[in-house]
């Protein structure tokens, strides 16, 4: 009705159906925008899966993109340090500079040390003239080129026995040939001169590696150590750009690099995973070697252990969600939904679990409070904090973003449903349960003031007859909904989730090369699902002195770290997405994400506590309830035009925050 009313009132000013064109213009941009271009069908089929309910949100390829297809931006951060390329530009940058303080001051100075202890030896001369001239270029080795010597014959005759090919030996790793190995001085250089340089190469390319922005720096040490280290001494020489050009020799480049730092190598990629994940991966064996061999905290106290091992949920959060990105998009959508379920919430459970059985071994009910207050962190993070940031960044890029309002209804209703359920028995307990208050004293004025306040159900029977049976009739419903929204989703109404891929963009499944293949993934899924469980493990058992400190609140520690640390990945996704005009995707992912903690996991907690008895009731304190009920409400009401700004996300992070600071001054419950 809006739309033919705009056509009426174009019409009646421009009789020549100017409006007509412009409102169908405008739509067709609308529609544009909605267009997606991926490289190939098994990129199609995550984009459709990013956009189905039920399914954990992945940005990150699944497959390896072609080279010649990326911008010459990613091109340069996968490229080899022995291409000479024409530059023009300053070698004096920031980042060089910061590499002479960081790097190569010590590592020159540690070749200046080997030269003159290969001079020491008269025999390793050579080498130590070659250590000598390689301690003057790493100092400062912008513009200058390490080659191998090659003479060149005379122009007049091509056919000369000492013209060299230049494509030769090209091999990565160059040995010296078999007469020169038996020369003395290579078995000096490799005993006295070589081994210590590997430690110093090795050192300075793992501390520049974990870095990231340096990674240039890595590869520079990694190539010097494995080519020009190896190459005989005679036939290693340096010049610069304008010595090559008019040099009497031809050098073959194996060693030229420009600069040290690259701001965008946080795009950088290890086998489809980011860089970052693939540094962090030593800390999980950090954590694990101090946490189950140091048991005295000998090494490590108990915060430095719990820090450890919630750090290490980051890298096996993220090699999970590539698991399951990999294994959806090569399967059916049975297959990628039963995944998804399986294995989406997988690291929270396993820290759930964990923590509801250390507290019943050592009779610590607080450990079920931050259980709870872990659900309730978890849910307001997905609801407020991850669709905010995102619209937040959007905004930065774009005044105003629209997205599907067909499928943030069906989220939205879902949402309701799930938060609804999964506080019903708290509800229902307040209005028929017993209000028991201790520490109840008579004031002057002849009324009673009483302290901690709480609904007595354990002295009654209203627990076991009422809200037991309420808790396990809620707890069958829940995932029957969730199954519901599946079929809806993904066979009846797939077509609210279609994508429309880009035209030309598309190429042949078969010449699709994935990162991971589905057996791969598999096996990655269980070995980083059994890691995560011993760091939750490890999470558990340290979090219990943190809570013991008189300033801190365990349900501000839970809401404020834990939460946020085990959806880590899913914030820097989202936020990928919604900068690039993924809007829907984007906020999906938090609204997803809450669905499976109401509609998956509290099910699965209670099932659990049904089959081993562990004390976990799902009653939610007043301050969880009413947080997450209060959330569910505003966010729904954000998302009901189906449009995004800046603003409304500073509204959704302003709200998120002032919930934390409730939690941060909350006093811990009664007994903890």
């Amino acid at each position: 009705y809006l739309y033919s009313s705009v056509l009426h009132f174009y019409s009646f000013f421009f009789p020549s159906g100017t409006g007509h064109h412009a409102c169908e213009e405008s739509w067709e941009m609308i529609q544009n925008k909605r267009t997606i271009k991926v490289e190939n069908e098994v990129e199609a089929n995550k984009l459709v899966n990013n956009y189905r309910f039920g399914f954990r949100k992945w940005k990150s390829h699944v497959t390896k993109r072609p080279f010649e297809r990326r911008s010459d931006v990613v091109k340069e951060l996968y490229s080899e340090l022995n291409v000479v390329k024409p530059h023009s530009g300053q070698f004096i940058t920031f980042g060089n500079i910061v590499y002479v303080f960081l790097f190569g001051w010590w590592v020159s100075l540690a070749h200046l040390l080997v030269g003159t202890l290969m001079f020491m030896t008269i025999i390793g001369i050579p080498y130590g003239k070659l250590c000598w001239t390689l301690c003057g270029y790493l100092l400062w080795p912008f513009g200058s080129t390490i080659g191998k010597t090659l003479r060149r014959c005379c122009e007049q005759a091509p056919d000369c026995e000492c013209r060299v090919d230049l494509d030769e030996d090209s091999s990565p790793v160059l040995l010296p040939s078999p007469t020169e190995i038996h020369r003395p001085s290579t078995y000096v250089w490799l005993l006295l001169g070589y081994l210590p340089l590997v430690i110093v190469h090795s050192l300075a390319c793992f501390l520049s590696w974990i870095l990231v922005f340096t990674i240039p720096v890595a590869k520079l040490n990694a190539q010097t150590l494995s080519v020009i280290l190896l190459l005989p001494p005679e036939d290693v020489s340096i010049s610069s750009s304008s010595q090559r050009q008019h040099h009497g020799y031809e050098t073959r480049a194996r060693l030229c690099c420009y600069y040290a730092a690259n701001w965008y190598y946080y795009k950088y990629t290890v086998d489809g995973i980011n860089v970052f994940a693939v540094n962090l991966l030593p800390l999980v064996i950090v954590a694990l070697v101090i946490g189950y061999v140091d048991r005295g905290n000998q090494w490590a106290s108990s915060d430095v252990k719990f820090a450890t091992a919630i750090g290490s949920i980051i890298p096996l959060s993220y090699y999970i969600g590539m698991g399951i990105a990999s294994i959806s998009a090569q399967s059916n959508f049975a297959v990628g939904a039963v995944v998804n379920a399986t294995f989406g919430s997988i690291t929270e459970l396993t820290f759930y679990i964990t923590a509801l059985l250390r507290g019943h071994r050592t009779n610590n009910p607080c450990l079920q409070e931050v259980v709870k207050a872990a659900l309730t962190g978890t849910l307001l993070g997905c609801i407020l904090f991850i669709p905010g940031i995102c619209m937040i960044i959007g905004g930065l890029k774009h005044s105003e973003q629209r997205f599907n309002s067909r499928s943030a209804g069906v989220s939205s209703a879902l949402l309701f449903i799930s938060v609804g359920g999964a506080f019903a028995p708290t509800l229902f307990s307040k209005a028929y349960g017993n209000l028991v208050c201790d520490s109840c004293t008579n004031s002057s004025s002849g009324l009673f003031v009483c302290h901690n306040c709480h609904y007595d159900l354990k002295n009654s029977t209203l627990f076991h007859s009422h809200v037991e049976p309420l808790v396990y009739t809620v707890s069958a419903l829940l995932p029957l909904a969730y199954i519901i929204g599946l079929i809806f989703t993904l066979k009846t109404h797939s077509h609210i989730y279609n994508i429309h891929v880009g035209d030309g963009q598309v190429t042949d499944h078969h010449e699709t090369v994935v990162h991971w293949s589905r057996w791969r993934s598999l096996v990655i899924l269980i070995v980083a699902t059994v890691l995560t469980s011993a760091c939750a493990d490890l999470t558990s058992e340290h979090i219990q002195p943190i809570l013991s400190q008189p300033n801190v609140s365990q349900v501000s520690i839970c809401a404020k770290v834990s939460s946020p640390i085990y959806n880590f990945t899913l914030i820097v996704k989202s936020d990928v997405c919604i900068y690039f005009y993924l809007v829907s995707c984007s906020l999906e992912v938090g609204r997803c994400i809450a669905v499976q903690v109401c509609m998956l996991q509290i099910p699965i907690l209670v099932v659990f506590n049904a089959c081993y008895d562990v004390g976990f009731e799902l009653l939610f304190s007043d301050l969880h309830l009413w947080a997450s009920i209060c959330s569910v409400i505003l966010v729904n009401y954000i998302f009901m035009d189906g449009k995004s700004d800046y603003f409304q996300g500073t509204a959704l992070v302003i709200v998120y925050l002032i919930l934390l600071a409730l939690y941060f001054f909350a006093p811990s419950p009664a007994g903890c």
